[in-house]
């Protein structure tokens, strides 16, 4: 062990770290994200559009619609003004549903100092054009690097200070090579990284936003047969095979493989689709239960990005020729109106293939059109 490391400043890191941070959207893993900046030092705003919650947050150091058992940090400045939420920061985190990042990221564009780092933590793809949110806010701000926060987070667990790891993303040039300690993405993990939580870099942002978007529709699968009343072996297949979904879509995009393996990928992955704490899996838990989409959540209009996304994703890997079953699946029952289970049934019918990819082998399925449809009822 290298003993002169801890001589003077026992944190060397932190002068690397931001000195202030905006974070755009209140809702729960907006406020967890800011308490986890406050709690690491910096000096955080909080921007939301509900004018009691920000007054709840400054006065009780509270947030209690979304996150009512955590105590927040009472360095912690909550404001629905966006210019004095941006005054003078020097990074900014747009945490908003991806319906919004395109809105929100145009009024970050009025008021955000001058080529600062945004970071979108909103997963998903934009319905109109195809874009990865990233790139939707590229659009939006083009003078200013952008990147990515994403990983297998519950909000209230990290804002609770559960031990927690995510993925900060940005694109890396050649000076950000040569000095990666400069660079907004190494920047930013340790300006989020406290005692518990780890912020690992990435400058393959294609294939961490490709992550954080199919994780939610695979997700509403694995609820639905869970809903249906089926085990871990089901959730356990559409994992698996919903990963090697995410993993065609991000490589043909120009992301990695390795990249869908890791905390954006796979991690979040796992987690989305092992707790109806995900509003994902419970949606499809729900479904799978025979409930109407109008009565899920008790009726509540609840967001959940997976159903938009189970679109998006579909409609842009069928414009890159990328088959993805699991998500047209969900796709089919969501917005096509098919038969939870002739729609689960027909993708256990479909013709068996080779694991490996590159066998290149397809055998049509041996079962009977009676025996699928009996599944199929099974499965209703």
């Amino acid at each position: 062990m290298r003993h002169e490391q801890f001589l003077g400043d026992p944190f060397p890191a932190r002068s690397n770290r931001y000195a202030s941070a905006a974070v755009i959207g209140a809702g729960s893993w907006g406020t967890a994200l800011a308490a986890t900046l406050a709690h690491a030092g910096l000096e955080t705003r909080l921007w939301g559009r509900n004018s009691a919650v920000i007054d709840d947050i400054n006065a009780n150091a509270r947030n209690s619609r979304y996150l009512p058992d955590v105590v927040l940090p009472k360095s912690l400045l909550g404001t629905h003004d966006m210019s004095d939420a941006l005054s003078d920061v020097d990074a900014v985190l747009l945490v908003v549903p991806s319906r919004s990042i395109r809105s929100v990221a145009r009024q970050v564009a009025e008021h955000a100092p001058e080529g600062i780092p945004v970071a979108v933590c909103a997963k998903g793809i934009e319905a109109e054009t195809g874009l990865l949110m990233a790139q939707v806010a590229k659009e939006e701000l083009p003078s200013h690097p952008i990147g990515c926060v994403s990983g297998p987070t519950f909000a209230r667990e990290t804002a609770l200070g559960h031990p927690t790891a995510a993925t900060v993303a940005f694109p890396f040039d050649h000076s950000d090579r040569l000095h990666p300690e400069r660079s907004a993405a190494v920047r930013l993990a340790l300006s989020l990284t406290t005692e518990s939580f780890r912020a690992y870099v990435s400058d393959d942002l294609v294939g961490v936003e490709i992550g954080g978007a199919v994780k939610n529709v695979v997700a509403i699968a694995c609820g639905m047969m869970s809903g249906a009343g089926f085990a871990e072996n089901t959730r356990a297949a559409l994992i698996t095979r919903g990963l090697d979904e995410m993993k065609q879509l991000a490589e043909t995009l120009g992301g990695r493989r390795e990249t869908v393996t890791g905390l954006s990928g796979i991690g979040d992955l796992s987690l989305t689709c092992s707790s109806t704490t995900s509003r994902n899996m419970a949606l499809g838990h729900q479904l799978g239960q025979g409930l109407a989409r109008s009565t899920c959540f008790d009726g509540r209009p609840v967001v959940v990005e997976g159903e938009f996304n189970a679109k998006s994703v579909t409609d842009l890997a069928r414009r890159v020729g990328v088959s993805m079953p699991i998500c047209e699946t969900v796709r089919a029952i969501l917005h096509e109106g098919v038969d939870l289970g002739v729609a689960f049934a027909a993708l256990w019918a479909r013709p068996i293939e080779a694991e490996p990819r590159g066998m290149d082998v397809s055998f049509d399925h041996p079962s009977s059109d009676k025996d699928i449809a009996t599944f199929a009822e099974r499965i209703s």
